[in-house]
């Protein structure tokens, strides 16, 4: 070890540049998992990845429409103000069968983030913390079968 006093840089000790420079030579790195870029973007690489990581992103962007949805919703809200007509003349609008179709997106939005959140929920709680594949798979079956009945019923009385 050198001594910092003597204008030398050793291996002090970790620091945070050093810290810094050890995560980006591991990222650079060749080995088994192949790096992915940061952001957004790197949760629609599926290269590679596993159920776990299929439900992380699941999660991740429903979340991210639930909340336009709630923004929207409040917008949408705010039409009362308007009046008996501004609300008639957007309920004529939303029955369309591409808004209701878009109910039938937001439900699955609801589902996928629910019953994900409820996996996520019994794990951490320590109930099946080794069958999380199995519990994610037949609790998105069974959200399936859910969204298929609404669908059915929404655009059926559409």
């Amino acid at each position: 070890m050198s001594d910092p006093a003597d204008g030398q840089h050793g291996s002090v000790g970790p620091g945070p540049d050093r810290d810094l420079e050890a995560i980006r030579a591991a990222r650079r790195a060749p080995g088994p998992v192949q790096r992915k870029g940061f952001g957004p973007v790197a949760w629609f690489d599926v290269r590679r990845r596993g159920a776990g990581h299929l439900a992380f992103s699941l999660n991740r962007i429903t979340g991210l429409g639930l909340v336009f949805y709630l923004y929207l919703h409040l917008a949408v809200l705010s039409m009362l103000l308007g009046g008996e007509s501004a609300w008639s003349s957007f309920l004529r609008v939303a029955t369309l069968p591409a808004f209701l179709g878009l109910d039938v997106l937001l439900i699955l939005g609801l589902l996928v983030h629910g019953l994900n959140g409820l996996r996520l929920a019994l794990v951490g709680s320590g109930y099946a913390p080794d069958r999380q594949k199995a519990l994610y798979w037949s609790l998105m079956v069974f959200g399936a079968i859910l969204l298929l009945g609404a669908a059915i019923h929404i655009l059926g009385s559409g």
